[in-house]
């Protein structure tokens, strides 16, 4: 027998817990299934100090506990778990089928997605550990804990020039390490990086190590045309390659752009089925912070509420 949920979760972090928060306190009796990482991309981050409320700053992951405590305060069942396959309901009222970790299955009236997505890393062992210590897939972020240092960002794209022009106004100095020896960044955004003083760019280049035992001290770069490896010592290196979001398990079943982010409806939360909503990074590749991620899952739990209402 399948378990029947009015309103199921799927996926932690400021998006999951916002509405958790929100569709349980109006008896909607949400249960989530966290995912493989509980609290999503935050508990990556050691220190947060943009979002509201917390004037001296807190930790990604204690703060991710916080909000998955005051989920539960108000009857939220949170378990740990993973979504392995959806089958939604194309009628209005219908069933959504899932099944968690290959074997559960359930039955909802109402499905939350706040899967998020995950950021592209280079994939280097020095990078991967020094993740909290000075890596960094955020500028927006974690860019302030640098300010008056000199920095790295890597990537060619909008991305990278955005957030190294926005780093370069907080830093001593940014350093921009270019793959190709051509950015890929609009005309406009490669004029912003050319018009910055404190922006140089290295093309023709990659990391070949991060330097540091505990924390960042400097990168290993490598000009890939002439094998030269140069050291540049740095506090703080900015991976800006791209993310990809975690929406493999709803391709062919929900919209989504030609990367892969949900398509939601107008100013709100409904995908194209009914009584599936998306909430954060998984349908966000323009904004993608924190607190944007909670006010989405506050819509799509007030969305949830508002189509079980007009079902009665």
């Amino acid at each position: 027998m399948a378990e029947k949920i009015k309103c199921l979760i799927i996926g932690s972090g400021p998006a999951g817990y916002t509405a958790a928060i929100y569709a349980a306190r109006a008896d909607m009796k949400p249960v989530m299934y966290t995912g493989m990482q509980m609290g999503g991309q935050l508990t990556t981050t050691t220190e947060v100090d943009n979002f509201p409320g917390y004037p001296n700053g807190t930790d990604g992951t204690a703060m991710m506990e916080d909000l998955k405590n005051q989920a539960e305060r108000f009857g939220t069942e949170v378990r740990f778990g993973m979504v392995t396959k959806v089958d939604f309901s194309k009628e209005e009222g219908g069933i959504h089928k899932v099944v968690v970790d290959e074997t559960t299955e359930l039955e909802a009236e109402t499905v939350i997605i706040s899967t998020g997505a995950t950021a592209k890393y280079l994939g280097l062992e020095s990078e991967q550990r020094l993740i909290g210590g000075g890596v960094s897939a955020c500028a927006t972020c974690d860019g302030f804990f640098y300010k008056g240092q000199d920095v790295v960002v890597v990537g060619a794209g909008d991305t990278a020039a955005e957030e190294a022009t926005y780093l370069a106004n907080i830093c001593n100095k940014v350093t921009m390490l270019v793959r190709k020896d051509y950015m890929r960044a609009s005309k406009a955004m490669q004029h912003r990086v050319s018009k910055t003083a404190n922006i140089e760019v290295l093309f023709n280049t990659e990391i070949d190590e991060v330097l540091g035992a505990n924390v960042v001290e400097g990168v290993r770069a490598v000009n890939n045309q002439s094998g030269e490896k140069t050291d540049i010592p740095v506090t703080g290196v900015f991976i800006a390659i791209g993310h990809t979001p975690n929406t493999q398990l709803f391709k062919g079943v929900l919209d989504m752009d030609e990367t892969g982010y949900l398509l939601t409806k107008g100013k709100s939360t409904k995908t194209n089925l009914p009584g599936v909503f998306a909430a954060g990074d998984v349908q966000d590749k323009e904004y993608r912070q924190a607190v944007t991620a909670a006010g989405t899952g506050c819509m799509a739990a007030l969305d949830a509420e508002r189509y079980l209402g007009a079902l009665e």
